[in-house]
């Protein structure tokens, strides 16, 4: 299952950019969550990443872990694809 992944970094861990991520890699990896793109923005959120989970519960137990280990916070999100959406679609209808 893919999910976006919006972050927030807490400030003690912003400028520790090289370490944080190498902690998150390894607990993803881990867990066996696959990473597909890092994306870093302005605004509320610092990043979006997309990655993929092999189940709810890994996700939801990186969410907790990074956290808990003061990195900032993460919402996570499950991401559809076009053709699950449109068979959402129909099914709704029928």
């Amino acid at each position: 299952m893919k999910y976006v992944l919006l972050g927030n970094l807490s400030p003690e861990w912003a400028s520790k950019q090289s370490e944080r991520t190498s902690k998150a890699k390894a607990k993803l990896d881990k867990l066996g969550i696959k990473i597909e793109s890092i994306h870093y923005t302005q605004g509320y959120y610092d990043f979006v990443d997309i990655v993929d989970a092999p189940n709810q519960e890994a996700m939801l137990a990186f969410s907790v872990w990074y956290a808990t280990q003061g990195l900032g916070r993460i919402q996570s999100m499950p991401a559809f694809d076009a053709k699950s959406f449109e068979t959402a679609i129909k099914d709704a209808a029928g």
